[in-house]
């Protein structure tokens, strides 16, 4: 085999290793992506806990998404946080508020959508005056904003519900680092709970097979190069 043909033969083999490798990869990416829906459907359908407290904060994170959890307290007044949201009753915002639990520690809790035309006060309404039970999903912070859209807190303009930023801008001291989406009260009244979209996109096995198809592809090419009778 000539080099400029040997060169080519060892690239093409080089490149199928990477498909290869690839393909491999998203199946191992379907495999965990399957556990992680199979673990979220079985929180989904769990009795709710408490609410996790300061003790337990550190070791919260991505692994606790959607369980069910309640939570005993008052809402603070006048403190509520809006963020951009889009969902199946059109563009608005989720409205965030604080809530001060019984055991004397600070959450912020999303207590529904409300459309673009409720968002001032006296037009949605405000969170009850009298102790609540908030019943819910937790979710982790969503730091450093929406898609191509970074919050502005000195604006008053939120993409994300970035806990800790939230927090700061409202001068609520130590919270959460989670927040709580609220199940629906009521269809009547807004803000709208229970909106939670528990979505897990799964096209980990189309992925592999296209990569060990491109890799068959150029497995026949390497085939035919390598077999090839060279001119004269």
């Amino acid at each position: 085999m000539r080099p400029a043909r040997a060169l080519l033969a060892l690239a093409l083999l080089a490149l199928i290793a990477g498909l290869v490798a690839l393909g491999v990869w998203q199946l191992q990416r379907r495999t965990w992506k399957l556990a992680l829906i199979d673990q979220v459907e079985h929180r989904l359908a769990a009795a709710p806990v408490p609410a996790p407290s300061p003790e337990v904060w550190p070791r919260v994170g991505t692994g606790d998404a959607y369980l069910r959890v309640t939570l005993h307290g008052s809402y603070l007044p006048d403190r509520d946080t809006l963020v951009q949201a889009v969902t199946d009753f059109g563009s608005g915002y989720w409205v965030l508020t604080p809530l001060r639990s019984d055991r004397g520690f600070i959450v912020l809790v999303n207590r529904g959508f409300v459309p673009t035309e409720m968002r001032e006060i006296e037009e949605r309404d405000a969170p009850p005056k009298a102790p609540v039970t908030v019943a819910g999903l937790l979710r982790v912070s969503e730091p450093h904003g929406g898609f191509l859209r970074a919050n502005q807190p000195n604006a008053n303009r939120w993409y994300s519900r970035d806990v800790a930023a939230i927090a700061s801008a409202k001068k609520l001291g130590p919270v959460a680092p989670y927040f709580i989406d609220a199940d629906a009260v009521s269809s009547e009244e807004w803000p709208r709970g229970g909106l939670t979209v528990v979505r897990f996109a799964n096209n980990h096995l189309v992925y592999a097979l296209t990569w060990f198809a491109m890799a068959a592809m150029l497995g026949g090419v390497l085939v035919w190069l390598v077999r090839r009778r060279p001119r004269g």
